[in-house]
């Protein structure tokens, strides 16, 4: 099933690259909704609030996940993450929201933010996700780093046994759009930004789970 899902994720993420390059003003279009009188809905006590929650909660899943691998290899308790599991989780975190999107793409994409253009007030000019020429200097608006990491949270929850994997998966799909929402209500991120943040990382989440089941069925 995920080779199937992650082949749907590389079809989707063909056709978001044509639509938000060929019609640019859609990411216009969708940050207008969260703009209002001046400013951006998300920026409030509350919003920050639940940014925090959203920015810290894959890392607690992630420290809390390796702790039981822990309990587990000295014998305190007879379920958690194997070696592998653990691999598979530190790998996809590092190489999707760590290397590809803050490592190298926030850094050359020079896009601006929402919050940084002249359309919402900044000092910037709006530049298409694909035009890698905008006056950001380094972490930049294209891709979204926390959608990424919401998105990596598929990792963990591909790990959950199968009676619970698919709520599992359709919380780390929920968690993930509620955090794209959040930072596009802030001003950060543009609806592409946090679409192909998502995407990217679950592509190589689901690549690498590829590579975790192959070792599971050898044990087997």
């Amino acid at each position: 099933m995920s080779r199937h899902f992650l082949i749907f994720l590389l079809i989707g993420a063909l056709v978001f690259f044509a639509l938000f390059a060929l019609w640019p003003r859609l990411d216009l279009d969708a940050a207008s909704l969260f703009y209002r009188s001046g400013h951006f809905v998300g920026r409030t006590p509350a919003g920050d609030g639940c940014r925090r929650f959203f920015y810290d909660a894959p890392y607690v899943l992630l420290a809390a996940l390796l702790i039981s691998a822990l309990a587990k290899f000295l014998g305190w308790i007879e379920r958690g993450p194997d070696g592998r599991a653990v691999v598979f989780l530190l790998a996809s975190l590092a190489l999707g929201p760590g290397l590809l999107v803050n490592g190298v793409l926030k850094e050359i994409s020079h896009r601006p933010r929402p919050e940084q253009t002249l359309d919402f007030g900044g000092p910037w000019v709006f530049q298409p996700y694909d035009s890698f020429g905008g006056q950001c200097g380094n972490n930049c608006s294209f891709v979204s780093g926390e959608a990424a990491t919401a998105a990596w949270t598929l990792a963990p929850a591909l790990l959950a046994p199968p009676p619970a994997r698919a709520a599992a998966v359709a919380a780390a799909v929920a968690f993930t759009l509620a955090t794209g929402l959040l930072r596009m209500a802030f001003g950060g991120h543009y609806l592409s930004d946090v679409l192909f943040g998502a995407l990217f990382t679950f592509v190589i989440v689901l690549g690498l789970f590829q590579w975790y089941r192959r070792g599971v069925r050898a044990k087997g």
